[in-house]
């Protein structure tokens, strides 16, 4: 069966369609298809269990209950699933080399579901009926025992898993794509951006091949996996020189990699938002009863003004070596998790000092910085909060945990599925924005914003940023970007192209 895309694509070569209604007539949910793989044969049994679809595309391999069996797996060239009760960054070095991923715990905005689509490695997160004692080292599927070594498959674009293996396609993307694409930018007409979120010089390559115009979202506390998660800890339980020294090394190669590729284009780079309970599980004096409300973001830099002043120190480094080497970086540092304009001048100031020593060697440009909105606070208060800040970027999966009290690690698996079921909501709000709430305080933040600093730069950059249910709503709110997972960045530009069209038409 011909694709749609290839089909809207050859009926506009033979002027059978012109451009524009060959963009119109392809489904964002064509191109999400055409991007992963899919089971060649059909389910290899019945359907074991249900989760969260968190991250799209079909796998097949054995059951792999830790870090070592992944990577020892990945040694002998065979496909892993990584099977946690919920995932750390601790786990991140064995998540880069599994096939699929499965958690008992989680949702479309936790840790397992945000680095899977940022790999573009399905995921299935919230599996209620998988248990998992990683010191035993043992798991249950329902009545199930999972054993390491167990052939099982994966469909995260579904949400379900199956005991056994099945045959996976290998994904083939069609040139008709890239040439639909090229003329759905053409009809956005430089409207409605579309960057990606990428944390390293791979996941921003691809994304510049899918054809991002800038990564809006480099999550630094990502930087930070497997080896090097000492060096995060460090920083945050002593706080030394020595420490805040590796912390800025460390961050500075990774960041000309990703400055080089991304050369000539916009790259905003976050400054740390490590959760505790997930960057030092193991230091009880830091336990918080809800750490997603916790010591974050902005926080963090207040009561560290080391970290950020080492990380700006990163950044403007990484920015001048760039410049040496004759790149052209467009470096910004962004605040998270601010809730008013006198906090985000308290850690600006910290952060301008750092930046200020490297002026000449930046051939006299300066770093912007900027803030997130991501509590319903700093989206009331946002007028204040522009009026120190150089751009605004809208994170909203925080944004829509804490307008409406809902853990993103918690809820999903159990109370969504009977609330949208019941209609008590139309959509799951971490994969379609809730309008009616989330949208009302981004567009008053949006007008709050222009009207203290007409024209400053405002993005999305929550996983919504690609979700084309949501993308028209972003191009009615007058935001100049989306950011989201690099295999999303082809469907947001399709989406956004066609959004533009409507709200033009509308």
């Amino acid at each position: 069966m011909t694709s749609p895309i290839i089909a809207a694509v050859q009926a506009a070569e033979r002027g059978e369609l012109d451009r524009a209604d060959a963009v119109l007539a392809v489904a964002p949910d064509d191109v999400e298809d055409l991007l992963h793989a899919k089971m060649t044969d059909g389910p290899s049994a019945p359907v074991a269990a249900h989760g969260v679809a968190a991250s799209p595309g079909a796998a097949s391999g054995r059951v792999c209950l830790t870090v070592d069996a992944v990577l020892d797996a990945d040694d002998e060239g065979i496909p892993a699933v990584f099977v946690r009760p919920f995932t750390t960054p601790a786990d991140e070095v064995a998540m880069s080399a599994a096939a699929a991923i499965i958690t008992a715990k989680g949702g479309m905005a936790s840790h397992a579901a945000v680095i899977a689509r940022g790999w573009g490695i399905p995921a299935v997160v919230g599996v209620e009926t998988l248990a998992v004692d990683v010191a035993a080292g043992a798991a249950r599927l329902g009545e199930v025992e999972l054993h390491d070594g167990d052939p099982i498959t994966v469909d995260g674009s579904a949400g379900t898993i199956m005991l056994g293996a099945a045959e996976v396609g290998e994904v083939e993307i069609p040139d008709e794509l890239f040439t639909l694409l090229d003329w759905a930018d053409e009809l956005r007409g430089g409207r409605l951006a579309v960057r990606a979120n990428a944390d390293d010089a791979f996941s921003a390559r691809l994304a510049r091949e899918f054809g991002a115009t800038g990564v809006g979202l480099c999550r630094t506390e990502h930087m930070f996996l497997g080896e090097r998660l000492p060096l995060i800890q460090r920083a945050i339980t002593d706080g030394g020189p020595a420490a805040l020294d590796a912390l800025a090394e460390a961050q500075v190669e990774d960041l000309v990699d990703l400055l080089e590729v991304m050369d000539g284009l916009p790259v905003t780079v976050r400054l740390l938002d490590p959760p505790l309970h997930e960057f030092l599980p193991d230091h009880p004096e830091l336990v918080e009863e809800n750490p997603m409300l916790g010591v974050r973001g902005a926080r963090l830099g207040v009561l560290r003004p080391g970290l950020y002043r080492a990380q700006a120190k990163a950044v403007a480094e990484a920015a001048s070596r760039r410049v040496s080497a004759g790149g052209d970086p467009q470096v910004q540092i962004m605040v998270p998790l601010v809730v008013g304009g006198p906090e985000l001048s308290h850690v600006r100031a910290a952060v301008a000092e750092e930046l200020a020593g490297f002026e000449s060697r930046l051939g006299g440009r300066a770093i912007p910085v900027g803030a997130m909105i991501e509590t319903p606070r700093s989206a009331l208060a946002a007028a204040e909060i522009a009026a120190c800040a150089d751009f605004l970027s809208v994170g909203t999966n925080d944004l829509t945990q804490m307008t409406f009290g809902f853990c993103r690690d918690d809820i999903e698996a159990r109370i969504m599925r009977p609330y949208i079921d019941h209609g008590l909501l139309a959509a799951n709000p971490f994969e379609t924005l809730d309008e009616t709430g989330v949208g009302r305080l981004v567009a008053d933040a949006v007008t709050g914003a222009h009207a203290a600093r007409p024209g400053i730069e405002i993005g999305v950059c929550g996983e919504h940023g690609g979700d084309p249910a949501s993308i028209a709503f972003w191009a009615a709110a007058g935001v100049d970007y989306v950011s989201c997972s690099p295999h999303r960045v082809p469907v947001a530009r399709l989406a956004a192209a066609q959004a533009v069209v409507a709200s033009e038409s509308g």
